[in-house]
């Protein structure tokens, strides 16, 4: 009933905010208590309002104009790095003694895009209407999760919301780097073969054509691997658009696939960890999204059983989500947690050995919060390893394709020269 009541009290409220005035951006001129012309922009309602914000600042406004909206305007999505600053300011503010409602009307208003704005005035409508902030972020699953809001929820509870929204951010700060530099390693591999397709192809479509001019000149046979070269570009040259519409059609299939179906998602999961240099790094990032996200969770009152669940969702691959559910099974049935993830043969003993001293000591969190630390820092020095060697290796393949080409195309020269010396 309170949970039925709690989302009519959002609905109305929602409803309410649709008929708040609009805010704009206004631009003024003014001069100070010295004299000194000055100038800036305000966020507000109405000219008067701004003018009236103004004299409370010791500022006497000459003019005050609504900003220009331009004519092609791109409105910005909102982002995981924005939910993640968000969620910061809000422990500083609370931390600092601002009230929860004052917090969020005050970052609603000054923030620069108007998505988050919108998100944030239609939680503040929910909170000021007496429903509580985990009950008004759920609706907005799609930038706060249910571990977000659990946590959210832990902390009301708890009465230590700025300690737990302290620690979301933290978690959301470096789970969002651990993606960007997991990212940076998936980039560098798929840039040398797109490099590699790039230059291949132009020069198949564009450069060999103009050698094959020259060799029919020639009326001798030309070399295997030229007449190879050559068919290759009469192919592509014949058929460039036949080749494109299959590659853009097995990429879309491919994605669809991923999207719609769990267990295509699942054994690109399992393959992409058995990939050369990226896997090592995929395995060290999913270890290391594991134990921030247990940390995090069991740091703010959460009960193990539910944090395993939420670190078996954030741990960003099917092998692993598996396998940690599986423990989750072991430990609701009695079993040490450190016991459980030694029988999935899956984690390496040094994180099983700490998970044991965190367990026998009560000081898991902390012991977990060390291991994400050590495997962020070993992901990070991955990634640059990896940048490092990717280099040379995209200059080599490169260097190789387009050797190769030449190479072709000059053999009759040379074969050609050396009958002539003949």
């Amino acid at each position: 009933m309170a949970t039925a009541a709690a989302k009519r009290k959002s609905r109305s409220s929602k409803k309410a905010v649709k008929h708040q005035p609009k805010v704009y951006t206004f631009e003024w001129k003014g001069t100070n208590n010295d004299g000194k012309k000055t100038s800036g922009e305000l966020r507000g309602h109405t000219i008067a309002e701004i003018r009236t914000i103004l004299k409370g600042q010791g500022v006497s406004p000459k003019s005050v104009r609504k900003k220009a909206t331009p004519l092609f305007k791109t409105e910005k999505s909102i982002s995981a790095m924005d939910i993640a600053m968000i969620t910061r300011q809000i422990a500083t503010m609370l931390a600092a003694g601002v009230p929860l409602v004052t917090t969020i009307e005050l970052l609603g208003r000054g923030h620069e895009k108007a998505k988050v704005r919108e998100l944030l005035g239609g939680i503040l409508s929910d909170v000021q209407s007496g429903i509580p902030l985990s009950d008004a972020l759920r609706p907005h699953r799609r930038y706060f999760d249910e571990l977000y809001v659990d946590l959210v929820g832990a902390g009301e509870h708890s009465g230590s919301l700025d300690a737990v929204f302290d620690r979301i951010a933290t978690y959301r700060e470096k789970s969002e780097a651990l993606k960007s530099k997991i990212k940076k390693a998936m980039f560098y591999p798929a840039a040398v073969v797109i490099v590699a397709i790039a230059v291949t192809s132009l020069l198949l479509l564009f450069v060999v054509p103009q050698f094959e001019e020259i060799f029919n000149g020639f009326g001798a046979e030309l070399p295997a691997f030229t007449q190879f070269v050559l068919g290759i570009s009469r192919a592509l040259q014949s058929s460039w658009y036949i080749i494109g519409a299959m590659i853009f059609a097995v990429i879309f299939l491919f994605i669809r696939a991923h999207r719609n179906s769990q267990i295509v998602r699942d054994k690109v999961d399992v393959l992409i960890l058995k990939t050369p240099a990226v896997g090592d790094i995929l395995h060290k990032g999913a270890m290391a999204r594991f134990a921030r996200t247990l940390s995090t969770t069991f740091a703010a009152g959460v009960p193990l059983i539910d944090g395993l669940e939420s670190a078996a969702g954030a741990s960003g691959n099917a092998v692993y989500r598996k396998a940690l559910l599986k423990v989750r099974q072991e430990v609701m049935s009695g079993m040490q947690m450190n016991v459980a993830m030694r029988t999935t043969g899956l984690f390496p003993d040094m994180l099983i050995q700490m998970v044991m001293i965190g367990e026998e000591s009560g000081g898991l969190d902390d012991m977990l919060n060390k291991v994400a630390d050590i495997y962020e820092m070993q992901v990070d020095d991955a990634v640059d390893a990896l940048s490092s060697l990717i280099e040379p290796i995209m200059m080599v393949v490169i260097g190789t394709v387009v050797g190769g080409l030449i190479v072709a195309m000059y053999l009759p020269i040379f074969q050609m020269g050396k009958v002539v010396g003949g």
